[in-house]
């Protein structure tokens, strides 16, 4: 893809995350915007009548053939697949850090995003809170990313609390998956990544029930995806978690996956966010997974650090692929992007 600068019209049309706040920053497109809502037109004389209510009584769907279902279905996926064989970003885990990744990266309509999800349901974490509560909590200043999607929340004074976690998971989800440069691939696995010359650039993939079924049958080879940029949203360890950078010692690309430590709200959050980075060449850790390479302790259920862990890997995939992002101002500036206040020795320490 070339690396062409985006045009001032899609930068200032696209509102974007909190990473430089400073009132003085000369990149403007990626500052928090206030909240938004939703745009209620006024109401026309002479505006179209609405539609008689349905008559329930005598109600018939449209005929259709049966073939005519499965070959749309068929032939609209198997058209996804030609196009993300060989895309831009592949996003693999679509909780609350990928999913808010993918929206940040999607903004630019140029980059191909492909999001790869073992679950039939994407959302990892995100549709509940601690303990299968309902409500999610989210510390400021994170709450300004909820702003931006538009999200009502009952604010307290160093956190809001969305009523119901489903609502941040399926608003994220509904305005990202209506913008035709992403392609969700849920039910499908990343087995494997693909690694030439020391650099990850693609990942191995088959159906999530295959992959849980290779002991069952015979052998039942994957396929794949190549990509510029790999970013492992894998969550915590567990039958699928952090995959990714199990795989990268696995190989002998890191020395080594400590996991995450003990529960500690304060130091988790900050630290997730600071040690999201590209930790080998062209593979991106970003949300929970980045504790569990980093022996950074859990959160628990507040998820702002996975939202803004996802928005700065979006930024570093997008610096990755030679476009406009947050993380490098006009004059070749590179301002520090730290929303975190722990140094790297007390994350060693915590």
């Amino acid at each position: 893809m070339a690396s062409s600068t985006i045009t001032s019209s899609f930068l200032t049309s696209h509102p974007s995350s909190l990473f430089n706040k400073s009132s003085s920053s000369s990149f403007p497109s990626f500052h928090a915007t206030p909240t938004l809502r939703p745009h209620r037109p006024r109401a026309s004389m002479s505006a179209a009548a609405p539609p008689p209510p349905y008559d329930f009584g005598s109600f018939r769907f449209e005929p259709i053939r049966e073939s005519i279902v499965s070959r749309e279905m068929t032939r609209r996926y198997m058209t996804d697949m030609v196009t993300h064989a060989d895309t831009d970003v592949v996003v693999v885990g679509a909780g609350s850090a990928g999913l808010s990744c993918a929206y940040e990266l999607s903004k630019n309509p140029s980059v191909n995003i492909a999001i790869v999800e073992q679950s039939v349901s994407p959302g990892g974490g995100a549709w509940l809170g601690g303990q299968l509560f309902s409500a999610m909590v989210v510390r400021k200043p994170a709450h300004l990313f909820l702003d931006e999607l538009g999200l009502e929340y009952d604010e307290q004074d160093n956190y809001v609390v969305i009523k119901h976690a489903a609502l941040f998971t399926s608003t994220i989800m509904s305005k990202l998956l209506a913008r035709p440069n992403v392609k969700l691939f849920n039910a499908v696995a990343a087995e494997d990544l693909i690694v030439k010359n020391g650099r990850v650039g693609g990942v191995v993939t088959n159906w999530a029930l295959v992959s849980m079924n290779h002991d069952t049958q015979s052998c039942m080879d994957p396929n794949v995806m190549e990509a510029k940029v790999v970013v492992s949203s894998c969550g915590h360890d567990g039958p699928f978690g952090a995959t990714g950078v199990k795989r990268l010692k696995s190989i002998g690309l890191i020395d080594s996956v400590p996991g995450m430590k003990a529960l500690d709200m304060n130091k988790a959050e900050d630290a997730i966010v600071k040690l999201t980075r590209e930790v080998v060449p062209g593979m991106i850790v970003t949300g929970m997974e980045v504790a569990e390479i980093d022996g950074a302790p859990r959160m628990g259920p507040t998820f702002g650090a996975m939202m803004i862990s996802g928005q700065k890997a979006a930024h570093l995939a997008l610096r990755s692929l030679g476009l406009p992002n947050a993380l490098d101002s006009v004059g070749n500036v590179h301002p520090e992007l730290v929303l975190a206040a722990a140094e790297s020795a007390e994350i060693a320490d915590a």
